[in-house]
């Protein structure tokens, strides 16, 4: 059932040099292509990393429910913008990828074409700008056995992750989100995406199945012991999501490095990751910029400093890391990267200027 493969290629993510590209973008037209190019220009273009190869990138859906927040589509304020997923796969091709794929874990039981159609994208548009695989990795779909991935070091709470094989037959990684806050973990960005990499059916509350569909509440926190694939015993050690997530982020990151991270910070949602996150008022706020880096640590680093929170590497307690351990903390000790903002070249949009001050955590 389970394939022992090597640890994915390319681990040079975590080497790279700690430079971030912000640019200004002030919508979900032409000016997405724009921002994109100027920003992978900043930072010494695409083709050495992703010409020739199989780029995988993870989009963030946040489920299957694509009601609109305050007049704007989902994609304007919780969930990928199909804009940014097109805008992205034009630009991957010019720099000579050969394969392009789009992957989400959903909690629906249908081909991820069908979703992303619901969700509002033009998956004919998409598929036209060259070889584009979309996949629904919430269990084996479309492979034959799961891919064992190891987290270097062993770990905090997981040894190895086993997740779908896309995740290791890629040659590039690419995390694709939204600039948010999160309940638990302070900020939700291109690191706390890949959490969605998991699968329903061995992480999730119907697991093991390779029919579930619902969510991974017994991976947050829980009562009861719970066993996922390649977990320490010191997971059901630490049973607060506050703990929980922090690490499994850290650990997760560390097995399936991001070799590319991008935040959209045109317009997203303000307080949350999502609608159903209401215990204070919501808003849609415009930053209006595009962040983009060779380092997830770094990337985020920069993208919580937007959202107006002075040190990225705040304590547990300190905002917007009042929920739960710092995971850019926890991702730094582990060699995954800088949260140091003095050690993170900002390049395009000055920091000064690209923050915003609407976000509340």
């Amino acid at each position: 059932m389970v394939a022992g493969l090597a640890c994915p290629p390319a681990r040079a993510a975590h080497a790279a040099g700690a430079k971030v590209a912000i640019t200004a973008c002030a919508g979900y037209g032409p000016e997405v292509a724009r921002a994109l190019a100027q920003s992978f220009d900043l930072l010494g273009g695409l083709g050495a990393l992703v010409k020739g190869r199989t780029v995988t990138v993870k989009i963030n859906l946040t489920g299957s429910d694509f009601h609109a927040a305050f007049g704007r589509p989902a994609g304007e304020s919780y969930m990928t913008h199909p804009a940014t997923a097109s805008a992205l796969a034009g630009a991957l091709f010019a720099a000579g990828a050969q394969r392009v794929r789009f992957v989400e874990s959903t909690n629906l039981r249908q081909p991820l074409e069908q979703t992303l159609v619901a969700a509002g994208w033009d998956v004919r548009a998409l598929q036209a700008l060259g070889r584009v695989e979309l996949e629904d990795t919430r269990n084996l779909g479309r492979g034959k056995e799961y891919a064992t991935l190891k987290v270097p070091g062993g770990g905090q709470l997981f040894e190895n992750f086993e997740l779908n094989q896309v995740y290791a037959d890629t040659d590039v990684f690419v995390s694709l989100c939204k600039l948010k806050l999160h309940e638990t973990t302070g900020v939700t960005l291109t690191m706390k995406n890949v959490f969605g990499a998991t699968p329903n059916s061995l992480y999730g509350d119907e697991a093991p199945s390779e029919g579930a569909t619902q969510g991974r509440n017994r991976m947050h926190e829980t009562t009861a012991p719970f066993d996922p694939p390649g977990a320490k015993e010191a997971f059901n050690e630490k049973r607060d999501g506050g703990n929980r997530i922090p690490r499994i982020v850290t650990d997760l990151c560390g097995a399936r490095p991001i070799h590319l991270g991008i935040i959209d910070g045109i317009s997203t949602l303000n307080h949350g990751e999502g609608i159903w996150n209401n215990s204070r008022p919501q808003s849609i706020v415009t930053p209006g910029v595009l962040i983009c880096g060779l380092n997830p640590v770094a990337t985020d680093a920069v993208g919580t400093a937007v959202m107006g929170f002075a040190n990225p590497r705040a304590p547990r307690g300190t905002a917007p890391f009042g929920p739960g351990d710092n995971h850019l903390v926890l991702a730094e000790r582990a060699g995954l990267g800088t949260a140091d903002l003095s050690q993170i070249e900002v390049l395009g949009v000055p920091l000064d200027k690209a923050r915003c001050k609407q976000f509340v955590p």
